[in-house]
């Protein structure tokens, strides 16, 4: 039997629970150059692909607006400050991560969130555990996910191979970065789209509770 020694989480909505910091600062940013603000649930839909694309999604006329590239300063200097807020671990995280650490498997992180934002969270909540985590960073020439960039810098940042790895999300970028990557993928429920959305973007296999990832390793994945 095949088995997983290494586990690829993406962070907002499947580790972390996110969406409140992020809408706060989104809202900051909106007031404070007086721009229409948005509910939760807006905000819900417009992450996913990056703060840039999220920004865009919310300033009206998005980056065609002439004010957009200092909300979107504005954006990502008040969410440094205040990322940590709300934001909280789902529950059954940290204890589902210390148990697949404890088996001796690889734990990482790649996120289209900030690299500075993204290396931050995982040591203030995952110190211990994530060995690896990778964030947007347009400097170092890693395009974002659905790009498998980011994967195989976690792939080559631990000397592992890709045939024992598992990709797990909660988004249809997440599907894809790990189709791209040729690894397979688990989506979670738990995050910040629904079964359905899911489904109807090519999900194959879905998880309601974290403790399942416990037990991949008694079922071969196919990947995507």
């Amino acid at each position: 039997m095949i088995t997983y020694n290494t586990y690829i989480f993406d962070l907002d909505g499947t580790l972390l629970d996110t969406l409140g910091d992020l809408a706060a600062s989104v809202n900051y940013a909106l007031r404070t150059h007086g721009m229409p603000e948005h509910s939760l649930d807006d905000v819900r839909q417009f992450v996913g692909n990056g703060v840039r694309l999220l920004m865009e999604r919310a300033v009206p006329d998005g980056a065609m607006n002439p004010l957009f590239d200092e909300a979107f300063s504005t954006f990502r200097q008040h969410y440094m400050t205040h990322s940590l807020d709300t934001t909280r671990p789902y529950d059954s995280i940290p204890e589902t991560l210390t148990a697949l650490r404890e088996r001796g498997n690889h734990i990482a992180v790649v996120s289209n969130k900030m690299m500075a934002a993204t290396q931050e969270l995982c040591r203030h909540f995952f110190q211990g555990t994530v060995e690896v985590a990778i964030g947007e960073n347009e400097n170092q020439g890693i395009q974002k996910k659905p790009a498998p960039d980011t994967v195989f810098a976690v792939l080559k940042a631990l000397g592992v191979g890709k045939d024992e790895a598992v990709y797990v999300g909660d988004s249809d970028v997440d599907i894809q970065t790990a189709a791209n990557a040729g690894i397979p993928c688990v989506s979670v429920l738990w995050g910040f789209r629904d079964r359905d959305f899911l489904l109807s973007h090519g999900a194959t296999t879905l998880i309601s509770n974290p403790s399942e990832l416990l037990y991949l390793n008694q079922t071969r994945l196919t990947p995507l």
